[in-house]
C-alpha cells in the first residue's frame, strides 16, 4: 500500500554533455531580466564563469558578476552577495560551482526574500518567502546541492557550520553538465565524489528511507563504485564522468526526501573548526560512523555490499556488513583521500568541544542508531 509521502526536487532539471545551452532559452521563458552570478575565483580563472556569461549574453539577459565565494562560504560572504544584488537591481540567481557557490547562492536568495541575518534562518524551515529564481549549474559531481533544500553557512565568530533545510531555498532549474568538470583537478574529483557516496550511503541508511530514496541511494552508490576511480585517474574520461554526474544527481535526490546522518554532523564540525574540504572530511569518517551504526542497520549494509562491488556469495550478513565498510574505506583510499584525520591536521585537545556540537546539528535527526557525545568522542578518536 502507498504510504503518504513527500518528494521535493526542482521543477525542472537538465543532465548530460551540452545542456548548458539548453538552459538560456528556458531562463528567456521565465521572463527573467537580470542575473546576480554566484560562482568563485578558481572557477572564473578556468574560464567557466565566462560560459555562463557567454550564454546570458547570447540570449540577451543582464547580469552581475560575484565571485568572491570562498570554499566554507561565510555569513560575510553572504552578506557581500546580497549587497550586490539589490545594489545592481538583479532579479534572478545564477549559481555556478560546488557545494561552496551553491550554498552562498541560495543563502543570498533567502536574504534578498526575507532580510534580515543569514543566522537567523538555522535549522528547519526558518524563512517564509520563496528565493528569487535560482538557475543552478554544477560543476562538481559530490555534492548535490544544485537539487537540495539544504545550505550551509560558516558562523566564523563562532567556528560552526550553519545547517539549514529549507524548501524555499530550493532552485528552479538545475543544470547538470559534465562538460563542466573536465577541467577539475584530482583531489577535488575524489573529494566530492566521496562526498556523493556518503550522501547515498546516509540516506540509504537513514530513518527517513523509503522506497524510491532507497532505489536511488543504491543506484548512486553503484555509480560511484564504478566510475569514481575512472573520474580520479582521467578527468577526461566524459563516460565516467557522465556516470558521476547521474550518481551525483540520484544521490540528491535520495537525501534531499530521506536526510542525512550523523557522518555529516561529525564533519560539519571539522569544516567549521579548521575549515577543511567537507568531501574529505566525510570520507574520512563514513566507515567509522557506519561502523558505530551497524548494530541498527547491518542487513541494509549487507545489501549495500553488492552495489559497492563486493561478492557476497557465501557470506553471513555480519560479513557482509563488515565487508561493505571496508570496501567504503578501500575505495576512499584508491583515491587519494587520507585515511586518518590527524593526516587533516585534527588536534585531539579539540575533539570534546567538536563532539558537543555535532550533538546539535540537524543531520543528526535521521542517523539510524542513538548517540551521545561520548559515543561521537569515541567515533572522532578511532578516525584519527
Amino acid at each position: 500500500m502507498l504510504q503518504k509521502r513527500t518528494f521535493v526536487m526542482p521543477a525542472m532539471s537538465l543532465l548530460g554533455p551540452g545542456v548548458l545551452a539548453d538552459a538560456g532559452p528556458e531562463i528567456v521563458g521565465l521572463g527573467l531580466k537580470k542575473a546576480l552570478v554566484v560562482s568563485d575565483q578558481p572557477l572564473a580563472s578556468l574560464g567557466l564563469v565566462k560560459k555562463i556569461t557567454d550564454m546570458l549574453d547570447a540570449n540577451g539577459i543582464a547580469y552581475a558578476v560575484f565571485d568572491k565565494v570562498m570554499p566554507n562560504p561565510t555569513c560575510k560572504c553572504v552578506e557581500d552577495g546580497t549587497a550586490l544584488y539589490r545594489a545592481e537591481g538583479c532579479d534572478f540567481i545564477v549559481s555556478l560551482g560546488g557545494g561552496s557557490p551553491q550554498d552562498a547562492a541560495k543563502a543570498i536568495g533567502i536574504l534578498a526574500a526575507n532580510g534580515g541575518d543569514i543566522r537567523d534562518y538555522e535549522g528547519i524551515h526558518k524563512s517564509k518567502l520563496r528565493t528569487p529564481h535560482i538557475i543552478a549549474f554544477n560543476t562538481t559531481a559530490g555534492t548535490a546541492s544544485e537539487v537540495t533544500i539544504n545550505y550551509v553557512i560558516t558562523d566564523e565568530t563562532r567556528h560552526i557550520k550553519m545547517v539549514m533545510v529549507d524548501k524555499n531555498c530550493l532552485a528552479t532549474l538545475a543544470v547538470s553538465d559534465p562538460e563542466l568538470m573536465v577541467k577539475k583537478p584530482a583531489d577535488l574529483t575524489a573529494a566530492t565524489g566521496m562526498d556523493a557516496l556518503t550522501h547515498a550511503v546516509e540516506a540509504y541508511l537513514s530513518i527517513g528511507a523509503f522506497e524510491l530514496s532507497d532505489t536511488l541511494a543504491y543506484e548512486a552508490i553503484s555509480l560511484i563504485a564504478k566510475y569514481l576511480k575512472r573520474a580520479v585517474d582521467d578527468g577526461t574520461d566524459m563516460e565516467a564522468r557522465s556516470g558521476m554526474a547521474w550518481a551525483s544527481f540520484v544521490a540528491g535526490m535520495s537525501f534531499n526526501n530521506a536526510g542525512l546522518g550523523y557522518v555529516h554532523s561529525m564533519a560539519h564540525q571539522l569544516g567549521g573548526q579548521y575549515d577543511l574540504p567537507h568531501g574529505v572530511c566525510n570520507a574520512v569518517l563514513l566507515p567509522h560512523v557506519e561502523r558505530f551504526n551497524a548494530p541498527a542497520v547491518k542487513e541494509k549494509l549487507a545489501k549495500m555490499a553488492g552495489a559497492l562491488g563486493v561478492d557476497t556469495t557465501g557470506l553471513s550478513v555480519d560479513e557482509a556488513s563488515a565487508a561493505a565498510l571496508d570496501a567504503i574505506a578501500a575505495l576512499s583510499v584508491s583515491v587519494g583521500i587520507p585515511d586518518g584525520l590527524a593526516k587533516l591536521g585534527v588536534k585531539k585537545e579539540d575533539i570534546p568541544l567538536m563532539a558537543a556540537n555535532a550533538m546539535e546539528d540537524v543531520c543528526k535527526g535521521t542517523n539510524p542508531r542513538p548517540v551521545t557525545v561520548e559515543d561521537t568522542i569515541a567515533i572522532y578518536e578511532a578516525a584519527m
